[in-house]
Formats: structure tokens, sequence, C-alpha cells
């Protein structure tokens, strides 16, 4: 009950708090770790991209009545 009276992170706020990281404290294993991890999760937002494109080309299509 009282956690809905917590302010919500933004939506954003992780991200940004990744990019501002120290990275001097990690090892080049760990980095290429880290950058093989950050290019799966681009795939994964290119993916829900690529498939929120496509559900609206087809709503799009369905509604299109030529005029």
């Amino acid at each position: 009950m009282f956690e809905d009276l917590e302010p919500r992170p933004a939506r954003g706020a992780p991200l940004i708090a990744l990019t501002r990281e120290d990275l001097d404290g990690y090892s080049v294993a760990d980095l290429k770790e880290r950058i093989a991890t950050l290019e799966a999760e681009v795939a994964r937002a290119q993916a829900a991209i690529d498939g929120k494109s496509s559900q609206r080309n087809a709503a799009d299509a369905l509604f299109n009545f030529g005029g």
C-alpha cells in the first residue's frame, strides 16, 4: 500500500546510470563481457522495434480504406 506512494524511478534512469559508471575497475575480460551483454540488449530492443513496426503496419493496412 505504501509502495504506491513512493516515487517511481524514471524509465531511463538505469540506462543513464550505466553510461556514467566508472569502467576503470573492470578487467579487459569484464569489459568484453559487458559489451557482449549490451550488444545482446541492443538486438533485443531492435527486435521489439521491428515487432511493433510490423504490428503498426498491419493495423495501418487493415484500416486504410484508400481514401
